[in-house]
Order: C-alpha cells, then sequence, then structure tokens
C-alpha cells in the first residue's frame, strides 16, 4: 500500500531507510519497508507469521519508530551494518598500545554506522614522566585529536558518519584544559564533550572547598571546585560545551549496580553504558494515540500504548538476536545484559493535540502518566519473555531486586520479576528521533518542544543533480491547518502552540526530571536558552538540573562564539571594504615581515615560510606569503598555495578563516604530532603558521575565543521562519541550523553533526 507521506518524509525514507540491492529498490512503498524489517524480526520467533503480523501492526502508521540503524538494515543483505546505533567503547588502557587498540576498534565499530563514547580519564596527564622512554605524556587531550581525524575519515554504511562522545572526571588533572578543549578553531569537531561531575564535587562547589585533582591516587594539584565549576559554566554559556553527566547518580540508579561500573555515555548521553555497552533504540510515536485531537475531550489511549510498548519490548529482543556486531566484545557484552531503550517521540506534539501547554503542570503530570505507562508495561512484558525464553544471562534476583529504580516498580512486576527472572537489564531509554521523526510526518523530537511550525527545507532530486525548496510543517501545525485552516499569523495559533524559545530553561529541566523518574537510563535533551541571557541567570542552570535528579544536562545557547557555527558567505555589499571589483592596496617597494620554520616528518628538508606585512591607516596586516625549501617534491603545491594565499591577504583585510580551512585539510596517508598539537597534513602545518603571525599582529584578538584561537565570521543567531536563535549551517550556509537532543541540525540541508 502507498503511503502518502510529505515530500520531506519520503526522500528520507528514499535516501537512508529504504532498501536496494544491485537490481534497484526492493521496497517499493514504505509498507514494504515496515514488512521487512517485522519479518527480520519475527523471524527467530517459534510462530514468525503471526508475530511478523504483529510487529507490522506495531509499525504500521509510524506507531513504533525503530533506531535508524534497525529501518535501514533488518533483512537486507547488508554484512558489514550494525542495528544498533551507539556504543561505548571499551577502557582505555594508560599506553601507546592501549590507545591505539582503541583508536581501530573506534574504526570499526564507526565503520558499520554505530556513534562511540569514551571515557578518558584513564589516559595520564599531560607533562607526566613516562617510564622507559625519558619524556612526557602528551596527555588524553593529544588522542582525542587522533580519534577526531580519524572519525572525520570514516563514512559508515547508509553514508552515516561516526559521532562522538568524550568524557573526563571532575579530578583528573587535565580537567582544565579539557573543558576548553573546544575553543579552538575547528578543534575536537566531531566530539560532545560533557564533565564526569560526583557528588563529592557539587558538595565542594557549594561549600567553595578544596578539589584534589588526582591520577592513579597521587595528587597533582589542589584547586577551589568552583573555579572548575566557574570554568565549565563560562565554557558551555560561551561554546555550548562541555555538558555535565552526573557519574556517581548514574551508577547509584544502575539497574546492574552490582556486576558493572558506567563511567561514559553514548554520543547523545541518553545510555550510559559500561565498556563495550551498545544502545538499542525504539520510540514510541504519541501523536498515534490521542483520541479526538484539538477536541475538548481529547485524550491519550494509555491501554493502547501498554499494548504496543509489550510488543516493542518483544520486537528489540529479537533484534539483540539478528544483529552483527562491530566487535566480539560489543556482542558478548548486549547478549549478557540484552539493553533495550524504548523511549517516546512526538511528545510537545501530543500535548498541542491535547490542548496543553508544555511545560505547564497539567502537561508535566500528563507526560509523566504516558511515561510511568510505558515503563511499567515494558517491565511486565520484559518479564514474561524470561518466562518463555529465559532471563538475561548475568540477572542475580536478590542483587537485582534491590536496585532503586526497580524498588520503584509495583509490587506485583518486583514479585514476578522474583519468579521468573526478566529478559532485559534496561527497558527505556529516551534518544534524540531527529531523522526518524521526519519520516514520521515532522512529528516534534523525542521531548523536545517544536522548534519552528514551519521551515523550508532543500531537497536533491533524485534523477537530477540540482534542488529544490519544500516547506516542512510541523505535524501538530499541520494537523492544525488541515482541520481549521491555516491562520495568517502563527501568533494567532492557540495557547498549546508554544515553541522551544517561548519556554524557560527550569520548565525544560522540570520536563525532563519528572520523566527522568520512569527511565532506568537516561534522556537526551538541549536545554536552549536565548542569546541575550545574561549569564548570572544562566549559571545555575547545572546546579537546578543536579538537585532536581537528572543523571546529564546539555544547554545550547546561540552566540558568535561558537566555532564552526555561526559562519556565512560574506554579503559582498558590506563585509569588506576590499570586495571583488576594488583595487588591493599597491605593494610598496619594501615590505618587512617574518620567516618561521617548518620541519615536518612529511618532508625529509625545513620549509621556510615568510609571510611580509604592510601598513594600512597604522594597521599592520599580511600581504604577501612565500615557501622556500631545498626539496622540489611540493614545488607545484607550494606555489599555487602561496599564490592564492597572498591573493586573498592582499584583499582580505582580516584572513583568519584561512586558518580554519587550512587546519582542517586532513592527508590520506596521515598526520603527525607536533608540540603536542596533532597537525594533519602539510597545509594544516601552514594552518598553524599562518595563526601564529595573525596572533603576532594582534588581528586575531578582537575575535578571538579568549585563547588567541581564532573565531570564524559571525553574524549573530539570527531568525529564520519565526524560530529565534537559528544560526547559519557550516554545511549549506543557510540560516537553519539549532540544537536538539545534545545535537546540531540544520533545517535547511539536513546536517546533522552526530550523523
Amino acid at each position: 500500500m502507498q503511503i502518502d507521506m510529505p515530500a520531506v518524509s519520503r526522500h528520507i525514507w528514499e535516501t537512508k531507510y529504504r532498501y536496494f540491492d544491485e537490481n534497484g529498490p526492493k521496497d517499493r512503498t514504505v509498507s514494504d519497508t515496515w514488512r521487512r524489517v517485522a519479518r527480520a524480526a519475527a523471524g527467530v520467533e517459534k510462530d514468525p507469521k503471526r508475530w511478523e503480523k504483529v510487529f507490522y501492526g506495531l509499525l504500521d502508521g509510524f506507531r513504533f519508530l525503530p533506531g535508524g540503524r534497525i529501518l535501514a538494515n533488518a533483512g537486507t543483505e547488508r554484512r558489514a551494518t550494525t542495528m544498533f546505533n551507539c556504543y561505548v567503547m571499551g577502557t582505555i588502557a594508560d599506553s601507546i598500545d592501549g590507545i591505539f587498540t582503541a583508536v581501530k576498534e573506534a574504526a570499526l565499530t564507526q565503520k558499520q554506522g554505530g556513534g562511540v563514547g569514551f571515557d578518558f580519564s584513564t589516559i595520564r596527564p599531560r607533562g607526566s614522566f613516562i617510564n622507559g622512554v625519558d619524556s612526557a605524556a602528551s596527555g588524553p587531550l593529544s588522542f582525542m585529536r587522533v580519534l577526531d581525524a580519524t572519525c572525520r575519515t570514516i563514512m559508515s554504511a547508509g553514508q552515516r558518519r561516526g559521532a562522538q562522545m568524550g568524557i573526563m572526571r571532575c579530578d583528573h588533572p587535565d580537567i582544565d584544559s579539557f573543558v576548553v578543549a573546544k575553543r579552538e578553531d575547528d578543534a575536537l569537531r566531531m566530539f560532545n564533550l560533557s564533565v564526569a561531575v560526583t557528588d563529592a564535587f557539587m558538595t565542594a562547589v557549594r561549600e567553595d572547598a578544596d578539589w584534589d585533582l588526582v591520577f592513579e591516587g597521587r595528587v597533582h594539584r589542589t584547586v577551589k571546585a568552583r573555579a572548575i565549576w566557574e570554568k565549565i559554566m563560562r565554557s558551555t554559556y560561551e561554546f555550548a560545551e562541555p555538558g555535565v553527566f552526573m557519574v556517581d547518580r548514574v551508577n547509584e540508579w544502575n539497574n546492574l549496580y552490582y556486576c558493572e561500573e558506567i563511567r561514559a555515555t553514548n554520543p547523545c548521553g541518553e545510555q550510559p553504558l559500561p565498556p563495550y555497552g551498545a544502545c538499542l533504540l525504539g520510540s514510541l510515536n504519541l501523536t498515534r494515540f490521542v483520541v479526538k485531537p484539538f477536541e475538548p475531550d481529547a485524550s491519550i489511549d494509555l491501554d493502547a500504548i501498554a499494548t504496543a510498548t509489550r510488543a516493542a519490548v518483544r520486537f528489540l529482543d529479537n533484534i539483540i538476536e539478528i544483529s552483527r556486531y562491530p566487535l566480539k566484545k560489543q556482542e558478548e557484552e548486549a547478549r549478557a545484559k540484552r539493553r533495550m531503550g524504548i523511549g517516546i517521540t512526538g511528545l510537545a506534539d501530543m500535548l498541542i493535540l491535547l490542548g496543553l501547554r508544555y511545560g505547564s503542570r497539567e502537561a508535566i503530570r500528563t507526560a509523566t502518566r504516558v511515561m510511568r505507562t510505558i515503563t511499567h508495561a515494558a517491565y511486565e512484558a520484559s518479564v514474561d519473555l524470561a518466562a518463555e525464553k529465559g532471563a538475561f544471562p548475568v540477572f542475580d534476583a536478590g542483587k537485582y531486586l534491590e536496585g532503586k529504580f526497580i524498588q520503584g516498580l509495583p509490587i506485583r512486576t518486583r514479585n514476578k520479576i522474583a519468579r521468573h527472572g526478566i529478559r532485559n537489564s534496561h527497558l527505556t531509554s529516551i534518544a534524540p528521533t531527529g531523522t526518524i521523526s521526519l519520516l514520521a510526518g515532522n512529528v516534534s523530537s523525542g521531548i523536545e518542544p517544536v522548534f519552528a511550525w514551519h521551515y523550508v527545507r532543500k531537497i536533491r532530486r533524485t534523477e537530477e543533480d540540482d534542488t529544490e525548496n519544500h516547506e516542512v510543517m510541523d505535524y501538530a501545525y499541520h494537523e492544525y491547518c488541515r482541520r481549521f485552516g491555516r491562520p495568517e499569523r502563527d501568533e494567532d495559533l492557540p495557547p498549546a502552540f508554544v515553541t522551544a524559545a517561548d519556554i524557560p530553561a527550569r520548565k525544560h529541566i522540570d520536563m525532563q526530571a519528572a520523566l527522568q523518574k520512569y527511565v532506568d537510563s537516561a534522556i537526551s535533551k538541549t536545554i536552549n536558552v536565548p542569546e541575550e541571557l545574561p549569564f548570572e541567570q544562566f549559571k545555575d542552570i547545572y546546579l537546578y538540573a543536579y538537585d532536581k535528579g537528572l543523571k546529564g544536562c546539555t544547554t545550547f545557547r546561540p552566540n558568535p562564539r561558537i566555532t564552526g557555527v555561526l559562519r556565512r558567505k560574506p554579503d559582498k555589499k558590506t563585509s569588506s571594504p576590499t570586495v571583488p571589483g576594488i583595487a588591493p592596496p599597491v605593494r610598496p617597494p619594501v615590505l618587512h615581515g617574518t620567516t618561521y620554520k617548518i620541519k615536518t616528518p612529511m618532508t625529509p628538508n625545513a620549509l621556510y615560510v615568510t609571510i611580509n606585512d604592510i601598513e594600512e591607516n597604522g594597521t599592520r596586516r599580511p600581504y604577501e606569503i612565500f615557501i622556500n625549501t631545498k626539496n622540489l617534491q611540493h614545488f607545484g603545491w607550494i606555489v599555487a598555495m602561496t599564490r592564492l594565499i597572498s591573493a586573498v591577504f592582499r584583499r582580505e583585510p582580516n584572513p583568519s578563516f584561512l586558518v580554519e580551512e587550512l587546519t582542517s585539510i586532513y592527508d590520506p596517508s596521515g598526520g603527525y604530532f607536533s608540540a603536542g598539537e596533532y597537525v594533519p597534513s602539510l597545509p594544516a602545518e601552514l594552518g598553524r603558521v599562518i595563526r601564529t603571525h595573525l596572533e603576532r599582529l594582534g588581528i586575531l584578538t578582537a575575535a578571538s575565543s579568549g585563547n588567541g584561537k581564532p573565531a570564524p565570521a559571525t553574524n549573530g543567531a539570527v531568525s529564520s521562519n519565526g524560530a529565534p536563535g537559528l544560526m547559519f549551517c557550516p554545511v549549506c550556509q543557510q540560516p537553519a541550523l539549532y540544537a536538539e537532543e545534545g545535537c546540531l541540525k540544520c533545517r535547511a540541508c539536513g546536517y546533522s553533526k552526530c550523523g
């Protein structure tokens, strides 16, 4: 059956989830995709035809949205694929062998489509003495750059680029550097960063107490806890990272507290996982369970939600059996504990259909009832599965039942667990659902508020190389317009229609905290705040989140200092007095400059880079560049680079954008380390020289990030399609970039930082 889909939803299906083989499309319609996935999941059952029908009914109409890897890969012949969206990698041993084993394992995982998370707290701090080689350690950040470079080069199956989470404990000696690591232009672009904060640290922050920075039991420094906290808050205010990961709380509430320690999460934070842990995800589309939408007696069908949840537990449990795994250790971990994360999407749209304002008491009460229903139904279903198929292998009834989260389940469920065991150690998680929610008609993503009621997105035509624009409407907005007609102004919509910009930060946290009580893993959410919010009002957001019981928190404040985000092509009418058509300054007979010597493993002879400056109106800036070397191997490259860069110098008073462009060039044969910094190519080395020169001239000072590194040209956050806080996308250069569920996404072209 052909499903009527918006153009954008159909484009998502065709490019990400529709199955093609060498002979062409195997899925003729979306119904074929559901049938393929349902048949694959039912294949391990004793009565596969019966369960195929049940699973198809679950998927039909986008009632349940499995993780994208499941939709793309289940029932296909693709061998180098996984159906688990994300993983946490193994504990990184503090040795070269251990570190590069982690690099290899991460590359293999990303190649199959899995995002990865790391705990870098196990790597000795920078400057530590290394026995046997008489040298100092380069520290965790240097190896994070290696992983960042690796991630950049790997295009995973289905054209999905890998995403990474980097976590460091609040007591690691390099925590200061970690907090500000992404202030460097183009640094660690493939990572999300979070600080693992302990309960003791939070107490020390409140008491303004001393805080020891330790590694392997040795105190390296003692600082004020509040000084670290202030740096975290300043960095997230100005650069949107790092987030915070409440590591003690996560382990305290972990159902498997008795057999594992969690130190990291997957890239978007909804799954705290042990080493080699994997997250298997699926979300109930709450918009499909609203009865009489927009009517005075509109309601949510909790019985239907419970029924769908029970089917979803069995569906995902079967996926564990049919999935392939990048690493054997990941398979062993998944089968030993049989974790899954059933969550929700379309929460904000559901509330609108019910006439409830996101963040209101009634909205929070309704959302809580929904999540409680899902969790209780999921645990009941998993107990029934255990009676039929057996409990997960590391299940220990006595210890499991003592878990803090399990103690909150109905006594009837706990008694059943005592008798039959339980099939899955964890069952609920609220994950990012951006792409699959767009597939389902652009329902609001996860538990996030609606960001914009409508916007324009470019879609590439299937048989042509050009693009066409399509208006994309939020699902609830579309349904309202279909029933009542489109309002002349968005301001004329009923009171339940609120966007993220209308909701105070604490209301975001209140919603997340209310649902966290019924989520055994965690929740991926971004708390958006306006650019004009003063730091004094912002700085306590993470403390409030901690007090409300969250397991993690991420904020986003759009502002000009976020590197690589607020970037667009300069307006030829206003960006610079030296626009094309206006002659560059005439070269004087004599120019003064500086020569830099570069010695790299990539060339046997040194390179001597000379940058000459010109003075205009009392200001000195670069005018030309020359490179001299005895080695003629790179002669053509050198001539081309110097001529092009010199042309830019002559026409651009502030050429700092060159630094980012050059330092982001990666040599396919690999890079090297220089002064503790990973340099991915010779052009990147040249970019470092230009950066140093611009710093000497003071050109970067006014637009720097606070550490001498250039910030790209910025134009501030702008409004687009009625949605404040949108920024310029680094791919399509449109004002359509926003933060949601721990990730940066573009409404216009579909770019996602998280793959």
